[in-house]
């Protein structure tokens, strides 16, 4: 028998009779499944923790998701922690989380060991030439995804189109675009909230709920929030978000490639709105162009590896964050610096993520039943819709064309790729890839593994 789990307010979590091998193998099953992007991972999660276990009812799970939705950073690692929380307090939610992370978390460092030190062999250029040519067509489905959900007005457009122009022409910083956004959300959604308020949560009111679980509809205290415990969360999670970075800065100096990746992927973390492939724009052109850590075509293939590997796809900052300091290694081999530098930004995208369940959730369940305001969040949505089509057109430019000059004039930036540079090989997998997803639906895993064998072939065989 488990010992009863006690909340801070003395109050006993449901999931405290749970097994402790029943609750790990779980949240494993959820993590070793956590393919296909946030939709497929949040029906894994659905299917195992509410139809199959019954430990969380329908309605409270839509609860949880309406508030992970809103949220900057990954919505289905941040939903797996929050219903361990709901189940068995922080522990809980911290073992949760943490699971559906760290299978990703090892495939992706096994992957970034062989892309960098074995990166000249031909297999290994093989398979990355195929993923990156298989990920133009799956970021134009994502351009499209994520479209549907909120282009449906002339406003949502122009919006669109703009955040596209800001960003692929004057080069405007990311989080500008994202505050302007939410800006004119705010009063739009004042003005006009029958243009602005789109993405709205799931209708829990609608959902049927089985009595039969740990946690259904019914009114189960876990204790009213508090300002006491909430500044007391906030001081841990802060502390355990910037404590780190402020030890890099003392020990290593600010111009240290460690503090760099420590400080740049706290900021991207807090402004994943609207799903990963939002930030990776931000991310491409930073440490593309501002820190020259890698080349365009190798952040390509760092999505790829996130795109195939289980877990949330903004765990493709592990990816550019060990390439950083692997190239830039300084006293330590460049093993141990990537290494070091992928941990570094592992922890601090996912810190915050954590902070925000704990510290929001005993609110958000507080306030269960109230209706949130979305006139911001569909019109940040609606700018990550142009953010995302730049990136599709950057990957293209830079995957398909071996040439590609930068030109700018009166403060614009214009691509001009060399129309004999292009690689037919490279622009056949992409068109087979998008006839796969766009016609036959095929899942995305798999049309990537079949590009990846595709472009071991074409190494070995034609190159």
């Amino acid at each position: 028998m488990q010992p009863r789990l006690q909340s801070q307010e003395g109050v006993a979590w449901p999931g405290a009779q749970i097994r402790r091998r029943d609750w790990l193998k779980a949240w494993a099953v959820v993590a070793a499944n956590s393919f296909g992007g946030p939709a497929g991972q949040i029906a894994v999660m659905h299917d195992e923790i509410v139809s199959k276990r019954k430990w969380v009812g329908e309605r409270r799970f839509l609860h949880a998701l309406n508030y992970c939705m809103l949220l900057p950073g990954p919505e289905a690692q941040q939903l797996a922690t929050y219903l361990g929380w709901l189940l068995r307090g922080p522990t809980g939610g911290l073992v949760a989380g943490s699971l559906f992370i760290l299978p990703g978390f090892i495939s992706i460092m096994a992957l970034s060991v062989l892309f960098t030190a074995y990166g000249d062999l031909t297999w290994v250029v093989g398979l990355f030439f195929g993923i990156s040519a298989a990920v133009i067509a799956v970021v134009a489905s994502a351009v499209l995804r994520i479209g549907r959900r909120v282009i449906k007005n002339k406003a949502m457009f122009a919006i669109a189109a703009g955040a596209f122009v800001a960003i692929f022409v004057f080069e405007l910083p990311f989080p500008l675009i994202v505050a302007a956004a939410a800006v004119i959300g705010l009063i739009g959604g004042r003005a006009r909230p029958d243009l602005f308020n789109l993405v709205r949560g799931h209708n829990e009111s609608t959902a049927e709920d089985d009595v039969q679980v740990l946690v259904g509809d019914q009114d189960i205290t876990l204790g009213r929030p508090s300002l006491g415990r909430a500044v007391r969360v906030l001081a841990v999670g802060l502390g355990l978000w910037f404590g780190p970075i402020a030890a890099l800065a003392r020990t290593l100096g600010q111009e240290s490639v460690f503090f760099d990746v420590a400080w740049f992927f706290s900021t991207a973390a807090v402004l994943t709105f609207g799903g990963a492939y939002s930030v990776l724009a931000y991310i491409a052109q930073e440490s593309v162009n501002t820190f020259g850590w890698l080349e365009p075509g190798e952040m390509i293939s760092g999505l790829g590896m996130a795109e195939t590997t289980p877990g949330p796809l903004i765990q493709v900052v592990q990816f550019v964050g060990f390439v950083g300091p692997y190239r830039n290694p300084g006293s330590l081999s460049p093993i141990q610096a990537g290494v070091f530098g992928a941990v570094i930004a592992t922890w601090v995208t996912f810190v915050p993520s954590f902070l925000w369940i704990f510290l929001g959730a005993p609110f958000i369940e507080h306030l269960r039943g109230r209706p949130a305001l979305t006139s911001a969040l569909s019109t940040i949505t609606s700018a990550v819709v142009g953010v995302v089509l730049n990136l599709a057109i950057w990957f293209a430019l830079f995957t398909l064309f071996n040439e590609v000059t930068e030109r700018r004039r009166y403060g614009a930036l214009l691509y001009q790729p060399a129309l004999s540079s292009i690689n037919l090989m490279a622009l056949a997998l992409a068109i087979i890839s998008a006839i796969a997803i766009f016609r036959f639906k095929v899942a995305t895993l798999k049309v990537i593994t079949a590009a990846a064998v595709a472009g071991i072939i074409y190494q070995f065989v034609i190159a």
